[in-house]
């Protein structure tokens, strides 16, 4: 999955003849998973049509400050499209409108866009090569490259004078290589690896029925995901769940017992930086399994059961390097009960979970937490989907790593 996936790009596209590569531009950012809006300057619109920018954006193209078909002088709001953006690429840029950004002249809707903005700016140079060995034109990159915009370097080639050089727009494919390699190089946990358990774990009785729990499996995926997201190369060990990912810097690992997800835990946590166990890993099991269905015969049935092995305090007793992060679900005295989890796992960080909590547990979309480390200090959170409260738990990590 391109790290691009559910980015909200801002495309500003300026008047160049090297504006008619945008629209495979917007075609490989769709493709790549991002959300596309673009803002052509006035005079783009002679090299590349609005209509055709906005069927493959599948958005509205902006141009002006006035929607130019409305009577009641309906504006196009600058402020909302530069906030709304995660990141802008402005492609072509060509000397000019290099030169409005560098000097805030503000006679446009990009610009203006541009001046708002908060987020990542990229440029791609678009002009003949006379133009790009200009000192004004130098002095422009200098600037914009000094306070933080980002340069997608031109290209070496055939111009539209007929000369040949450096100028040409970066073709619309090395935009997006460039792009992915500049966003996957600030990600905050590039080149950490964390392992992540999720899910139930189903325990035999015999080869038809196990003893089970009620898990999704959705926080441990959340988490998962999320720190792939953000770089981690992650190893995730799931007991049974119908959840899947497709993530490309996420490796998945499926398990049914307690004893087959403490052997993958083991196999892979000495080469890993975090551990987030997630999984509500059963804590017994049948003492003795059938290897045929028990036949209904009796009244009663009587299964002996015995511990399973403890995963997390397992990790906690080899750990070493490892920030290691564990769940607790309670039902009565929690706060007590998690404090000793985490002395007696050593833990760094504990989640705790507690069924009192309406829309927190098993099934549900949503969980509310409170997060507790190692120093016991307390700190609750509001009630948030999982998608969310996974980026919190991440985000607990990342800090972590910037102490």
């Amino acid at each position: 999955m391109s790290v691009l996936s559910g980015k909200k790009v801002l495309l500003g596209v300026s008047g160049g003849i090297a504006a008619y590569k945008t629209a495979t531009l917007v075609r490989l950012l769709i493709k790549a998973g991002a959300h596309v809006q673009v803002i052509m300057t006035p005079a783009s619109k002679d090299f590349v049509t609005p209509l055709t920018l906005a069927t493959l954006s599948k958005n509205p193209v902006y141009s002006t400050f006035i929607k130019e078909d409305n009577d009641n002088a309906e504006w196009n709001n600058h402020v909302a499209l530069g906030l709304w953006a995660d990141l802008i690429i402005i492609a072509p840029a060509t000397a000019n409108t290099l030169s409005k950004m560098a000097n805030g002249n503000c006679d446009n809707l990009l610009i203006a866009t541009y001046l708002s903005a908060k987020c990542p700016v990229y440029f791609a140079p678009a002009m003949d090569l006379d133009m790009y060995k200009h000192p004004s034109t130098i002095a422009s990159f200098t600037f914009l490259k000094k306070i933080g915009n980002i340069m997608i370097p031109a290209e070496t080639g055939e111009l539209a004078s007929g000369l040949s050089g450096e100028g040409r727009m970066a073709e619309p494919e090395n935009c997006i290589i460039f792009l992915e390699k500049d966003l996957e190089s600030k990600l905050p946990l590039k080149g950490k690896k964390i392992l992540v358990t999720a899910g139930p774990t189903y325990e035999a009785i015999d080869p038809v029925r196990f003893i089970g729990n009620h898990s999704s499996g959705k926080m441990g995926f959340d988490i998962a995901i999320t720190a792939a997201n953000l770089g981690a190369e992650v190893v995730l060990i799931s007991g049974p769940t119908h959840l899947s990912t497709n993530n490309t810097n996420l490796t998945l690992i499926r398990v049914t017992s307690a004893q087959e997800m403490y052997d993958a835990c083991h196999q892979h946590y000495n080469e890993v930086d975090v551990a987030i166990c997630a999984a509500a890993v059963a804590d017994y099991k049948p003492k003795l399994v059938s290897n045929q269905k028990i036949k209904k015969s009796e009244n009663e049935l009587i299964i002996e059961l015995e511990k399973t092995k403890d995963i997390l305090a397992s990790l906690g007793q080899v750990k070493q390097k490892q920030f290691l992060i564990g769940f607790a679900l309670e039902t009565e005295n929690e706060i007590e009960n998690a404090k000793l989890k985490i002395q007696k796992k050593n833990l760094d960080l504990i989640v705790l979970n507690s069924l009192q909590d309406d829309g927190a547990g098993f099934g549900k979309s949503t969980n509310k937490i409170t997060f507790i480390d190692k120093n016991f200090s307390i700190e609750p959170m509001e009630l948030k989907s999982k998608e969310l409260v996974a980026i919190d738990i991440i985000n607990k990590v990342v800090t972590y790593y910037e102490k």
